[in-house]
């Protein structure tokens, strides 16, 4: 049950919403110490479009290519709607007593836009037009353009590209920015704002629109050198990379910067009436849904490393010290908090890979035996699993299902399990699959360390913390003491801690984290004996992670295959037709 309000008259609370893959979470939280009042769920009606376009958005049933992955914006908006004064009413807070709000969202996410920020896919004739909708972070169709920028980037020598490991990924702004415009240049010319979701909501909730710092770092190349202005890739380059894609920056991506903690501005009327909250209280600035994590779990330290674990896995920390780390996903000074070089690195695929495995690889006798035993396919799952020595089960797998994000960056690659044979059961290739997220991190973090960031603690927070298998598996794989956040609704806290920042109740993230934030310390240690017998195993990751990551092609043209057979079936049943 949650914490009941104290009812003292001077009490004040926040609201933190954070925006997921497939749903949106928002909780009610006490300024004072960060209990966590009330908190409300609302799913996506239309959750991710994968394969077409809905024929009652579209007009008609629009099939998408391959690796497409577009959201609803009003999706986003019905969670203010509904999660929120949800989250409220369970509370038992009275709604004048909330002083601020503040949103996470996934990235990067992209919302083509107009100038007073209507998506395009809401504007009348453009709702049959992919591009018109939102881009999701895992939309990984960018690639191509994404490969052009990282090799332009290398012969150009440009200053930025270390920064992000000497890669940046098909995910982000500048790569899906470009396949916008070469595949669809009447849409992009229409667009007057490339906005990150992370920022659209906040604009749906002050009206207006203030690009939040971390995204910019991140997922925009927005760096600074040697004192000088903040700067994103020149104009120059980007003329390079397509001729009239030059103004990119200048026409679409570029707008006053928003510091993490600070103010973008106040709830509107239209959106009061959503959510059930005061008029006129503070709206804070965008943030991530992995960085605004890091202060909920107390770690605002150098050295203590964040992996928010859900459908993918983001690992983010800050650290006194600047250093080129190899396949990171970016390093922004203040970033995360102010004062410190803030570090992102991360798996495109975990919860997902385990939750397609559930969904396709499970024969019916073991969803019978879960039922009769009381239990989900997971926990069945879960729990064979753990009846195992290490490497009982005789494999080993690379977890590429949805790509690979750090260090690699090449979301080309896919999954692969090694050493099946008839003896082979469900159990095993599904601990196997969750090892192989463990060795996952286990590379991200044996790459930080020998680049010269340190890592000292391992803390996680999403919902995967509760499969304590699965902790134990990375606190043995990785040898670091793991600690978990001490909430279920980690990111949407980290959120209300922001807010309360943005409302003036505490100075600084950090000062608001130590009252607010919540962790429980070293619940996992590692076993020695079994941490040198994933040595064993991990020897084996490696070896199949740099063939198929670096040494060869296969998988890369194991897709274009695929690309060519379904354009090939696609133009075949519009032929039919």
């Amino acid at each position: 049950m949650p914490d009941a309000p104290t009812g003292q008259p001077d009490e004040h609370y926040v609201v933190g919403v954070d925006y997921g893959t497939l749903s949106g979470r928002a909780v009610v939280v006490r300024v004072s110490d960060g209990a966590e009042l009330g908190t409300a769920v609302h799913a996506y009606p239309h959750a991710v479009l994968e394969r077409s376009l809905p024929s009652h958005l579209a007009g008609s049933e629009r099939r998408l290519p391959p690796e497409w992955a577009l959201q609803v914006p009003e999706d986003y908006r019905e969670v203010l709607k509904v999660a929120v004064p949800a989250a409220l009413a369970a509370s038992g807070v009275d709604p004048a007593r909330v002083i601020g709000i503040a949103t996470d969202f996934t990235a990067c996410t992209m919302v083509p836009t107009l100038g007073d920020g209507t998506p395009l896919n809401e504007v009348d004739g453009l709702q049959d037009r992919p591009h018109a909708y939102v881009k999701l972070w895992k939309h990984h169709a960018a690639q191509g353009q994404a490969d052009r920028i990282n090799q332009l980037a290398r012969d150009r020598g440009e200053a930025w590209l270390p920064r992000y490991g000497g890669l940046i990924s098909s995910e982000w702004e500048f790569a899906k920015g470009l396949q916008l415009f070469e595949e669809d240049r009447e849409l992009y010319d229409r667009m007057e704002h490339w906005v990150e979701a992370a920022d659209w909501i906040v604009w749906q909730l002050c009206g207006d629109y203030v690009r939040n710092a971390c995204t910019a770092g991140y997922k925009g190349q927005l760096q600074t050198f040697d004192g000088q202005d903040a700067a994103y890739p020149s104009t120059a380059f980007l003329g390079e990379l397509a001729d009239g894609f030059e103004a990119f920056v200048a026409d679409k991506v570029e707008h006053p910067i928003g510091r993490l903690g600070e103010r973008a501005g106040t709830l509107t009327a239209e959106a009061a009436g959503w959510t059930g909250l005061p008029e006129g209280i503070a709206v804070a600035v965008g943030n991530v849904d992995a960085h605004v994590s890091a202060p909920a779990a107390q770690a605002v330290g150098a050295g203590q490393m964040v992996a928010i674990m859900g459908t993918s896995t983001c690992h983010v920390m800050s650290a006194e010290v600047l250093r080129e780390v190899p396949g990171m996903c970016g390093v922004v000074d203040g970033g995360i908090v102010e004062g410190l070089w803030g570090y992102e690195a991360g798996q495109s695929g975990v919860g997902d890979i385990f939750g397609w495995f559930v969904d396709h690889g499970v024969p019916a006798s073991y969803t019978e035996a879960a039922a009769a035993a009381g239990e989900s396919v997971h926990e069945h799952l879960t729990r064979l699993a753990g009846e195992q020595e290490i490497g009982e089960h005789g494999l080993v797998a690379l977890d590429w299902h949805s790509g690979n994000r750090s260090v690699l960056v090449d979301h080309e690659l896919s999954g692969l399990v090694v050493g099946q044979t008839l003896a082979t059961r469900a159990e095993d290739v599904y601990r196997a699959l969750l090892e192989a997220t463990a060795f996952g991190t286990r590379v991200i973090v044996e790459t930080f360390r020998d680049s010269g960031v340190p890592v000292e603690e391992f803390i996680v927070a999403g919902g995967l913390q509760k499969n304590a298998l699965l902790m134990q598996i990375y606190a043995d794989v990785t040898r670091l003491p793991l600690s978990v956040i001490d909430s279920d609704q980690g990111p949407a806290l980290g959120s209300a801690i922001h807010a309360a920042v943005a409302a003036g109740a505490y100075d600084d993230v950090p000062a608001a984290a130590k009252q607010m934030g919540k962790v429980r310390r070293h619940v996992f240690v590692p076993d020695e004996a079994r941490a040198a017998a994933y040595d064993e195993l991990f020897e084996q990751y490696v070896a199949l992670h740099d063939h198929f990551g670096r040494a060869t092609t296969t998988m890369r043209r194991l897709k274009a295959i695929r690309r060519d057979a379904v354009a090939r079936r696609a133009a075949a049943t519009e032929g039919s037709r």
